[in-house]
């Protein structure tokens, strides 16, 4: 098997923004785009330069809408700008133009998209169909004086199915009472109360705001001041509907990305389960429930619009703790795979399930091995070309195992299962480069392990350069984690230390990269 070889590529500069002027075109060079150093090959990432947060989600018209947090003249944060990319499957990915830039009003921070299927904004004058974009402006004028007013939200349309923006010309459509982290608006149509809705997250809680016309917005409610996680900012809201699997029974998720304060250190993403009634959230919950137990998936939100309702969820797979330090040169950060959201409910109980989209299977053409049996104590070690880019799958009743990825330097990444002690354990201090920041390998990240189906239940891993995806029981436990290892992965070693399971159909496939 041909050995897949680390690429190499350098870059970097700075500059700010403030009115509505254009950076520089970004230089294309298909010749050494996407072969960098550490570059994912199946994950989407920017040509260049510095990305965090998904923003404008949208599905419409056969295409996938991908708007990001972008700044396109550095690796490092720096003024805001929407990045943007197409996609008809969700993972081959058009770059296109950057859609929104800084003006007047400030920085354009995170927020949401809708197809405005009734022209209710009236942006459309002759039967086009407006997508419009609800932003959050960052005015850094009003940060640097000391006051509290400077983030404030805004509005922009396109008529042509997202490849040109125009901005309201009464930008804000919500000012800033006082708060201020005030910010993140995610807007869907509330069929039942026909109106739209609007979460958004003001420092330790969310908001709700309606709009018959998403111009005028009148305030609804507050939740969450005593509820959830509170170890630092909420982020990123979503708020959506979603039936149990193999019931009738429906809930409402709300899902709040909090920094600092994730279980594993840094930032994550909490979520709740409960009722809307179209003015106000309600949740039972008094404990926080986790989408991702990694530190690796921040910041993420559900597309508006699906084709067939699907609900589903990309992040941006970074932690604040190191998302300026990771030791890549000519762009920095990329997203999680699509994921499908679900919901199962455990007894009396919910639990929000997170799986690979569809599509992300259409990329395993390739079997590197397939159909390996590991009986109880026993374990297998496989010379694999590859791993850096593939897909690892099995499934097992085993209550205790490792699964060890290795390199010619000694590097390793070790998954570990101990159900004994109710725990999933992912180790990457030993992976790779993890001293160019404190936080990122210094201790096993764990994954709390509180029930598991009887029958065998399914593991996959996705590795793609410079990250890991761990998927167990068909995502109901989760983990997001990035690598950096200075050679390719090309050993994997699997123990089985249970005493009477098997590890049953250990699959390994190549996976295509999508550039």
């Amino acid at each position: 098997m041909k050995k897949i070889l680390f690429p190499f590529f350098v870059l970097a500069l700075v500059l700010a923004c403030k009115e509505e002027t254009k950076p520089k075109e970004i230089e294309k060079n298909p010749t050494k785009v996407y072969t960098e150093m550490y570059r994912p090959q199946y994950h989407f990432s920017p040509e260049e330069k510095w990305m965090n947060d998904p923003n404008g989600l949208v599905y419409h018209d056969g295409i996938y809408h991908l708007f990001y947090q972008f700044y396109p003249d550095d690796i490092v944060w720096g003024p805001m700008h929407w990045g943007h990319a197409i996609s008809k499957d969700m993972m081959h990915w058009e770059h296109k133009p950057i859609a929104l830039y800084p003006d007047e009003h400030g920085l354009i921070f995170s927020g949401s998209a809708v197809v405005d299927h009734n022209n209710t904004s009236g942006f459309a004058k002759n039967g086009e169909t407006p997508l419009v974009a609800i932003f959050t402006y960052h005015l850094m004028e009003g940060e640097k004086a000391g006051r509290d007013d400077f983030q404030t939200q805004g509005i922009a349309y396109s008529l042509d199915n997202g490849d040109t923006w125009t901005k309201y010309e009464n930008n804000p459509v919500i000012g800033n009472p006082g708060i201020r982290d005030f910010r993140d608006p995610k807007v869907f149509w509330h069929e039942e109360s026909e109106q739209w809705i609007m979460a958004l997250v003001a420092g330790d809680h969310a908001k709700f705001y309606s709009s018959a016309d998403l111009k005028k917005w009148k305030f609804l409610s507050d939740f969450g001041k005593y509820q959830g996680a509170h170890g630092g900012v909420w982020e990123c809201p979503d708020l959506f509907k979603l039936k149990a699997e193999g019931t009738e029974e429906e809930k409402w998720v709300l899902i709040i990305s909090i920094n600092p304060g994730a279980p594993n250190g840094g930032s994550g993403t909490q979520y709740f389960i409960g009722e809307f009634d179209g003015k106000r959230f309600t949740s039972n919950q008094r404990k926080p429930k986790w989408l991702d137990f990694g530190t690796d998936n921040y910041a993420g939100v559900t597309y508006n619009n699906t084709l067939n309702n699907e609900r589903i969820f990309i992040g941006w797979m970074s932690n604040w703790d190191y998302a300026r330090d990771t030791p890549t040169e000519k762009w920095r950060s990329a997203m999680t795979l699509p994921r499908d959201l679900s919901l199962r409910k455990e007894g009396d109980d919910f639990v929000l399930l997170n799986y690979p989209f569809g599509t992300v299977d259409s990329l395993a053409k390739k079997v590197i091995t397939n159909g390996i049996k590991i009986p109880p104590q026993n374990k297998e070690t496989l010379k694999v070309d590859g791993l850096n880019q593939s897909q690892i799958r099995f499934s097992t009743e085993s209550k205790n195992f490792n699964v060890i990825l290795k390199n010619e330097m000694g590097e390793t990444l070790n998954l570990s299962m101990d159900t004994e002690m109710g725990a999933f354990l992912l180790d990457r201090m030993q992976s790779g480069k993890v001293d160019f920041q404190p936080e990122f390998g210094n201790k096993k990240h764990h994954m709390s392990i509180s029930s598991l189906r009887e029958e065998p239940y399914e593991v996959k891993i996705f590795l793609d350069w410079s990250s890991v995806e761990v998927f167990i029981d068909q995502g109901r436990y989760t983990m997001t984690q990035q690598l950096f290892p200075t050679m390719p992965y090309d050993q994997l070693i699997i123990e089985n230390n249970d005493d009477e399971a098997d590890i049953l159909d250990v699959s390994i496939d190549a996976m295509d990269s999508v550039w």
